[in-house]
Formats: C-alpha cells, sequence, structure tokens
C-alpha cells in the first residue's frame, strides 16, 4: 500500500479576510507594522504578508499578535467571507 500524500491548500479568501481583519485592529491601536511586530516578536515582514493574505499565520503567532494589540485572539476572526 503506498503512502498517501497530503496536498497542502491555502484557503485564500480567508487568508486576506484574515489580513483585512489584522489591518483594521493595529490601524485602530494607532500601531506601524514595525510596532506591532516588535510587540509580537515577530518580523515586519511577516506582519505585513499577514496583512496581505499572502502566508498563513500560525495559531501561536495569532495569539502573540492578539496579546500585542490587546484583544481576544477571537477578535482576530471577526470577518465575513467574500468581503473586498
Amino acid at each position: 500500500m503506498e503512502p498517501r500524500r497530503v496536498k497542502y491548500t491555502m484557503h485564500t479568501a480567508g487568508m486576506k479576510a484574515f489580513g483585512k481583519r489584522l489591518r483594521e485592529l493595529r490601524k485602530a491601536k494607532n500601531l506601524s507594522q514595525e510596532a506591532l511586530a516588535w510587540k509580537a516578536d515577530s518580523e515586519l515582514s511577516q506582519i505585513s504578508r499577514m496583512e496581505r493574505g499572502i502566508v498563513n499565520a500560525g495559531l501561536s503567532q495569532i495569539f502573540k499578535i492578539a496579546e500585542a494589540l490587546e484583544v481576544p485572539a477571537k477578535e482576530l476572526f471577526d470577518f465575513e467571507l467574500g468581503e473586498d
């Protein structure tokens, strides 16, 4: 029996909606991407890529970002899919 091959897929609409929400929350807190990256112990480029919806955020990273923004992690997921 051959090993099953799992195809990695991305949920592009979800990533873009998450990124839009992240940007909204960051701006509401008057933080630059650089300031958020510093507070969340992340790379500036990673924050930028998340906001543009081109990279998946890991669960640990999501919790660190929520702490840096001083919001519950669920607040980052307060969006509807399919929004522009």
